[in-house]
């Protein structure tokens, strides 16, 4: 699909440059656009478990509703009774509703992008792309991948632990106190064992050669295509297009000491 064949540090890039200016955008029409834009072109260009990204958006959501009832609930009363609105039979600043909506669809927005390149990108094409586009050194990136390749393993080994203590006859922890004393017990041999895992990965990458040198070739090298342009091309374009239809129509505005 398309969005999984761009180069990941063009793709982190350009979302990383959108997020920064939708972050002084101050109008909720602008990014709640946006955000129908970004999931719309998520799910027609991706390839990924639909039901795996609501499950994700959930907690994003459920942070923009606290934002929305947080700031509304503090905020100051309104001068004059022309200046407030009403919904659900509660008064509210028409302002400050105003500002509400506006923070909590940019949390929303920024999810939504979050989560287009989280579905879309290969984690080991990124750390790759990292070290041969964007320059990290090899040593703090391979670091990276081996401890994200390490997590799995971190889960199997926690349920082998949990095994053995129960052997052992230690039986299950049911009040708050007893598993928490449960879990400072396996987080013993879990760091004894991720410790051992590190020792012989560092052993095994010097035998191979690794020496972290920038200078060395790629088993799988990662490089910019032409085709690679069209997205941030295409994300800047909408935010262009969006911006300039707020101005027209008049609701468009930037962060000027709102909060």
């Amino acid at each position: 699909m398309f969005l999984h064949e761009i180069n990941p540090s063009v793709k982190a890039l350009t979302i990383i440059g959108v997020v920064f200016v939708l972050a002084f955008l101050f109008d909720p029409i602008t990014p709640l656009v946006y955000i129908v834009w970004t999931v719309g072109i998520t799910f027609l260009f991706g390839s990924f478990r639909k039901k795996y990204y609501f499950y994700y958006f959930i907690p994003f959501t459920l942070f923009a509703l606290g934002m929305l009832w947080t700031t509304i609930a503090f905020a100051n009363p309104a001068s004059a009774p022309q200046h407030t609105i009403t919904l659900l039979w509660w008064e509210f600043p028409r302002e400050d509703l105003w500002v509400a909506v506006s923070l909590s669809l940019r949390v929303l927005a920024f999810a939504t992008l979050s989560l287009l390149f989280v579905f879309t990108t290969n984690m080991v094409h990124f750390i790759l792309s990292l070290i041969q586009q964007l320059k990290l050194p090899p040593k703090l990136a391979y670091g990276i991948l081996a401890g994200y390749r390490f997590l799995p393993m971190m889960r199997t080994e926690f349920q082998q632990v949990r095994a053995a203590h129960r052997v052992r006859g230690v039986g299950q922890a049911k009040s708050f106190k007893e598993k928490w004393l449960q879990y400072q017990r396996f987080a013993i041999p879990l760091l004894a064992g991720a410790i051992r895992k590190a020792e012989r990965t560092a052993i095994a990458m010097e035998s191979k050669g690794f020496t972290g040198e920038r200078a060395r070739t790629f088993y799988r090298p990662m490089k910019i295509h032409r085709k690679d342009w069209a997205f941030p091309l295409m994300m800047f374009g909408m935010l262009g297009i969006v911006i300039v239809a707020a101005i027209h129509f008049g609701y468009f505005a930037w962060y000027d000491g709102q909060l």
